[in-house]
């Protein structure tokens, strides 16, 4: 399966927004984004053009995509699947990525970041109702609970991360049980319990031409 495999943090440089893709360096002076504020590569310092109404568009998808860590063909699936709800298309979009199962281990804060989620849901780290379920995209409903396998639950890698989780904060939406590493969705997220600056009617527009 085609996967992106340069630096993670010329994602983050690209978009000029921290995307969070390599977990605690994010937090640090370390970070790409405190130190070289501007585009990569060697016109990345020069003088920005005025951008047309197309790449903002294009700007907010890509921006959004790599947030979630997908390849284009998976987002443009998530985006039909939204446009065939009903409701807001933009909402429902944002909705179905939040729920996504490497997503909620990532926002409970078993992991520093999403590619480590997916990787460690891939392993088979995680149970999802008691079941093992090693499909990062596997989409969470209300009610459903995650939990780590007994044998994950002294990996020093999640316990780090555990620690730092309230630095992070867990979203209103969900709830973490320390104790029990496990994690229940209450409800499904509401678009204001989004943070993050994400346009998604630029994306919507964009897909709409």
């Amino acid at each position: 399966m085609a996967r992106y495999l340069d630096s993670a943090c010329r994602l983050c440089r690209r978009e000029g927004l921290k995307l969070f893709l390599k977990g605690q360096r994010c937090y640090t002076e370390k970070c790409a984004m405190e130190r070289r504020q501007y585009a990569p590569g060697q016109h990345g310092q020069k003088r920005r053009i005025k951008t047309s109404e197309y790449g903002i568009q294009l700007r907010e998808k890509q921006k959004v995509r790599r947030l979630y860590g997908l390849l284009e063909r998976q987002f443009h699936g998530f985006f039909d699947d939204a446009a065939r709800q009903k409701g807001i298309t933009g909402e429902n979009l944002l909705t179905l990525l939040e729920r996504r199962l490497d997503n909620m281990v990532y926002r409970l804060g078993f992991t520093s970041s999403r590619p480590e989620a997916r990787q460690l849901i891939r392993h088979g780290h995680f149970r999802v109702n008691d079941k093992k379920v090693t499909i990062p995209s596997y989409l969470v409903r209300p009610g459903d609970q995650v939990s780590l396998r007994e044998k994950s639950r002294q990996n020093p890698r999640i316990l780090e991360s555990l620690e730092a989780v309230d630095r992070r904060g867990v979203p209103a939406w969900l709830e973490i049980d320390k104790e029990k590493m496990t994690g229940r969705v209450k409800v499904l997220p509401e678009r204001e319990e989004l943070t993050l600056p994400m346009q998604e009617q630029l994306i919507v527009e964009l897909y709409s031409k």
